[in-house]
């Protein structure tokens, strides 16, 4: 009987041994089969590459065809995911840390033209007059029809003192103007803060940076010791930044344990992201401004605070940038941006291309001509933008947006504080607040 049951054992795992090999061995040969298509694929390429180093009328690099390839490569997923070059490469570490020699605008790519999102106050740009909305046709004299936005803030940033011109027209202008602007050092200051109405506090982060954390937290403590009771978020017009400087900031406001944002990728596997500390501002009331602008990790905390029901949200739907780019480093010092992952807000809602969806909508009254308006971009507007694959209500999204549409959202460029209705929106949301939280207590 012993050697019975040996045997069958025996015979089992020479049975799995070989079902294993077979497997192994199947997976082998597909990989090569794999291996050889893209090797066929890649035939054509080499060809074009043989014949232009030999048959083109100039000289050329080899090195800047391999460059002008991978940037066509890539450029053909979406509108996030860029091939940088060595000098590029380093323009994009230098981002993050929020200091540089530049104009100070924030730009992006409205159907193929470079185009201004905003200025960046109290800088170059801003002082020269450019405005957001503003379309980038040439930077000194060179076309940006087909510079991807890394190669174009390359352009445009600089040392000190230097000049840049760049063309720019309009909207409502009928012949393009050059501006000539001075570069200087853009500080970009991650987060502001001050008291408004006597007793609430508030702050605005500009970009999710390195020392948005610190800078947050310093904001955060300097405002209680002044005696606020209620905050004031303001997320509108922040572009995004770090993925891991939203979680910390969403940190300030929730309890730990938290879940913050979650990402899904090509394999469908999930990645979670949870607070860990205390709620900082030990539960005050708490309004979070958002608008067409805000973006990325701006979404990411806006999210959190909506689907675990600590901040009442108001102005307008977001940007809807609900994709990941990893960072990749390449030889030569050349680095990949590439769209990885969707990004999941803690209900489970992806906020791609259609974003998040404010608790009290508010939008801001175009006033004035047409040189003071702008037309509202989000990620739908984007070519070649991932769409979404569901929305809150599990419906595909309908994608509404027409191009050719002569009816599209205005927005002034700029608005006094004293006229900014989403601000005045919150403030009465506050008080209001308070007032009915106080009945219980005069009962």
């Amino acid at each position: 009987m012993y050697r019975t049951v040996k045997k069958f054992f025996m015979w089992s795992f020479i049975l799995s041994l070989s079902i294993s090999v077979v497997v192994l061995g199947r997976w082998a040969v597909n990989t090569v089969i794999a291996e050889e298509a893209i090797y066929q694929e890649l035939k054509i390429f080499t060809e074009v590459l043989s014949i232009i180093k030999k048959n083109y009328v100039e000289e050329v690099e080899i090195k800047e065809l391999i460059y002008g390839a991978a940037r066509g490569m890539v450029n053909s997923l979406d509108p996030h995911s860029s091939f940088m070059t060595p000098d590029i490469y380093k323009e994009m570490q230098v981002d993050t840390k929020g200091e540089f020699g530049g104009l100070g605008i924030q730009i992006g790519i409205k159907k193929g033209i470079l185009t201004v999102i905003a200025p960046i106050e109290d800088t170059p740009a801003f002082r020269a007059g450019i405005k957001a909305g503003d379309k980038i046709l040439e930077v000194e004299g060179e076309q940006t029809k087909d510079m991807t936005l890394m190669e174009a803030v390359h352009k445009m940033r600089g040392q000190k003192g230097t000049d840049v011109t760049i063309t720019i027209i309009r909207e409502g202008w009928k012949e393009t103007r050059n501006f000539t602007i001075t570069r200087d050092i853009i500080k970009v200051k991650s987060v502001k803060h001050k008291v408004i109405e006597e007793s609430i506090g508030y702050i605005k982060i500009l970009q999710f940076q390195e020392r948005t954390e610190k800078d947050l937290g310093n904001a955060i403590e300097a405002l209680k010791e002044d005696g606020v009771d209620s905050l004031i978020l303001d997320l509108r017009n922040n572009p995004g930044g770090l993925l891991h400087a939203a979680v910390s900031v969403s940190d300030y406001f929730l309890p730990p344990n938290k879940l913050v944002v979650y990402i899904k990728g090509r394999t469908g596997d999930k990645t979670e992201f949870h607070t860990q500390e205390d709620d900082v501002t030990e539960n005050l009331p708490l309004v979070v401004l958002i608008n067409q602008g805000s973006a990325s990790a701006s979404e990411i905390v806006s999210g959190a605070l909506k689907d675990w029901k600590r901040a009442l949200l108001v102005g307008t739907s977001t940007f809807g940038k609900g994709s990941v780019q990893s960072i990749l480093p390449l030889s030569e010092g050349a680095g990949l941006r590439l769209t990885t992952a969707i990004y999941y807000t803690p209900s489970g809602v992806s906020i791609q291309s259609t974003g998040i969806t404010p608790d009290i909508l508010v939008k801001l009254e175009p006033k004035g001509d047409n040189e003071n308006l702008l037309s509202v971009i989000r990620e739908k507007d984007l070519k070649g933008h991932l769409e979404n694959e569901e929305t809150e209500d599990g419906e595909k999204p309908v994608d509404k947006t027409d191009d050719n549409s002569d009816d599209k959202e205005l927005i002034p460029f700029e608005v006094k504080e004293e006229e900014d209705s989403q601000l005045r929106r919150a403030i009465e949301v506050l008080k209001t607040w308070k007032i009915i939280k106080a009945l219980p207590d005069a009962a």
